[in-house]
């Protein structure tokens, strides 16, 4: 039951409840036993002399109006006008009350750190045939691991060696084994399901994405929500209305009416007193957020604060950067369309000579859809930047402005990013390369139109690219060819045009995705795929590529603020209901104790519900 806790911890927990168990006995032994009082008062002194404690301690420090004053007050006045068991109960159940919020706030806080508690203590480093095992901060990048079947990654790298199923559940709530492979990027956190890897370190365990998940995760709830900072407000000028309130009706009433007695009224008073513990509005409304962060990190959406949790409810536009984040950002080879004359596996046997020594993005693609070795070219290859490869003038793969200096013309009109291929000034054909969008790209535009009022595409890439994933993907407004500064100009106009009460945000992955990601309501990032700079700017972290995890954050923030002002309207519906029947005189001590205890008990379990939230 208590599994997810430190045995320090436990202990503590054990000698409280042995503590409130042995002041159960003496209240119960006040009714059965003779000398009532003396049990009573040892039972009150058991559970309450803590609260008593921290009450004395608060008012040296000048905070006057907090619950353990109030119970305090409560507890000893009635006590003094003769209701001892009652003063006795309001302390106990008080104080039960308060292990049982504890123990939930504490397990709803290590369901996520025991989520994010990934770290493996020791990294099998390969040093030629030996291997050693150090711990992962002492890996430097470059170094190779060995990760054995069944160990958790310790840092992220690619695989040089082995392939088979990772276990990437506990990092993005997929349940579904990826597949890796050589070349594979892997992440620290995962685990190797079936086989043996060797992986080549890229990132020091402090820039590492488990790293980062953690320290993402530690300091999530530091960022307070307006909703929060509400109800702290509140409670400090709440508290010391109801206390001037409880006085003036121990006093007046008595004083003004001729039949009224001290006694009955003093009695409200303490009854009002209790009621009027902001307990359960104080702890549920963060604990509530708490819940909510806790269930998106389920789902390997990272939210770096409540606030954002608040914010999701209200977006209005989605803004989205094309390349990493609707499209997969590999460039592949779509078609090969050769002349007449010409088959395709020959023109692309030429085109992918030529580029076998370039590191550009477009010849990896036109390396990986040759697959094979490529003939070797004897003749003096020239790259020319931004234009394409010339083998001694007499083959040429690349732009149309390469093609034009050639004084080859009337080529074709392409949509899209192509290679030309000419050979002794005679056209060859093109292939047609592109960015696939991601699997479930589609997908989630599709629900994030029922959602979001507006959908933008501001891209870098050229205008027909952009226009082609806004066709593919349904967003109607789609914009290319621009700098990071240009995006931000755009990011400001489609602020300007955002209702006041709601949200605009941004999803991107490159590092030119910073400033926008800054600028935006809400920065999202694609984690997986996405730059450190982009993590670091961003308010929520996507740790796969997963569009649709935008829409299980939305949902969820739905939910959590639903559940905030349930527990809101709860707490405050049933106290005021006792509170009128307490100045009336209908409740007494136990209603009270309800009303504050019970109401934080129920609070806290309906917050609860956010941290298990299913879709």
């Amino acid at each position: 039951m208590l599994s997810w806790l430190k045995k320090e911890e436990i202990s503590l927990i054990v000698k409280e409840w042995q503590t409130l168990v042995l002041a159960a006995f003496f209240f119960i032994g006040g009714y059965i036993f003779p000398f009532p009082l003396a049990f009573f008062i040892i039972s009150y002194l058991l559970c309450g002399t803590s609260v008593i404690k921290k009450s004395f301690h608060n008012l040296s420090r000048g905070e006057i109006f907090d619950e353990n004053l109030l119970m305090t007050i409560a507890s000893v006045g009635a006590f003094c006008i003769g209701e001892s068991p009652e003063g006795a109960a309001v302390m106990l159940f008080y104080q039960i009350g308060e292990r049982l919020q504890e123990q939930a706030a504490e397990k709803s806080r290590n369901r996520i750190v025991k989520l994010m508690d990934l770290r493996p203590e020791t990294a099998r480093v390969l040093n030629g045939s030996a291997e050693t095992e150090i711990p992962p901060e002492q890996v430097t990048v470059g170094q190779i691991i060995r990760i054995r079947p069944g160990e958790r990654i310790a840092l992220d790298g690619t695989v040089i060696r082995g392939q088979g199923l990772l276990d990437v559940s506990a990092l993005t709530g997929e349940a579904r084994p990826q597949p890796v492979t050589v070349s594979s990027r892997v992440l620290a956190g995962s685990i190797s399901a079936d086989t043996s890897l060797e992986i080549r370190v890229e990132k020091d365990y402090h820039h590492s994405t488990l790293s980062q998940i953690i320290e993402l995760a530690e300091h999530a709830a530091t960022k307070k929500s307006k909703s929060e900072k509400f109800i702290t407000r509140f409670a400090h000028i709440y508290t010391p209305i109801v206390v001037g309130i409880a006085f003036l009706l121990a006093i007046f009433p008595p004083l003004l009416v001729s039949s009224a007695s001290f006694h009955d009224w003093i009695y409200r008073a303490l009854i009002f007193l209790v009621i009027s513990c902001p307990c359960a509005l104080v702890l549920s409304v963060p604990l509530g957020f708490f819940g909510g962060i806790g269930g998106a990190a389920r789902y390997g959406i990272l939210l770096k604060g409540s606030t954002y949790i608040e914010q999701l409810t209200k977006l209005n536009t989605l803004v989205f950067d094309k390349t990493g984040t609707l499209t997969q950002g590999v460039f592949e080879v779509l078609s090969v369309h050769p002349q007449p004359s010409v088959t395709k596996e020959y023109l692309l046997e030429t085109a992918a000579a030529l580029e076998t020594n370039s590191n550009h993005p477009i010849a990896a693609a036109v390396l990986r859809a040759y697959g094979k070795k490529p003939p070797v070219i004897t003749d003096q290859l020239c790259e020319r930047a931004g234009e394409g490869i010339l083998a001694d003038n007499k083959t040429a793969v690349g732009n149309t402005r390469l093609m034009e200096q050639l004084g080859i013309t009337n080529l074709p009109t392409v949509e899209g990013t192509c290679v030309h291929v000419a050979k002794n000034n005679t056209y060859q054909g093109y292939i047609l390369l592109g960015d696939r969008l991601k699997p479930t790209a589609k997908e989630g535009i599709n629900e994030l139109k029922k959602q979001i009022k507006r959908l933008v595409i501001l891209s870098g890439d050229n205008e027909s690219s952009v226009s082609k994933t806004a066709l593919e993907t349904g967003i109607s407004e789609a914009y290319g060819n621009l700098l990071p500064s240009d995006k931000i100009k755009h990011l400001e106009q489609i602020l300007s045009q955002t209702p006041s009460e709601k949200v605009t945000a941004f999803a991107g992955d490159g590092i030119n995705d910073a400033p926008s990601l800054m600028r935006a309501d809400i920065g999202i990032a694609m984690g997986a795929l996405g730059s450190d700079i982009a993590i670091e700017a961003a308010d929520v972290v996507l740790m796969t590529d997963d569009l649709k995890k935008i829409s299980t954050a939305i949902r969820l923030s739905n939910k959590t603020m639903r559940i905030i002002k349930q527990n809101v309207w709860l707490a405050l519906g049933v106290k005021c209901a006792v509170l009128l029947l307490g100045i009336f005189g209908l409740a007494n001590m136990w209603g009270a104790v309800f009303a504050d205890v019970g109401v934080s008990l129920l609070a806290v379990s309906n917050s609860l519900r956010a941290l298990y939230y299913k879709e």
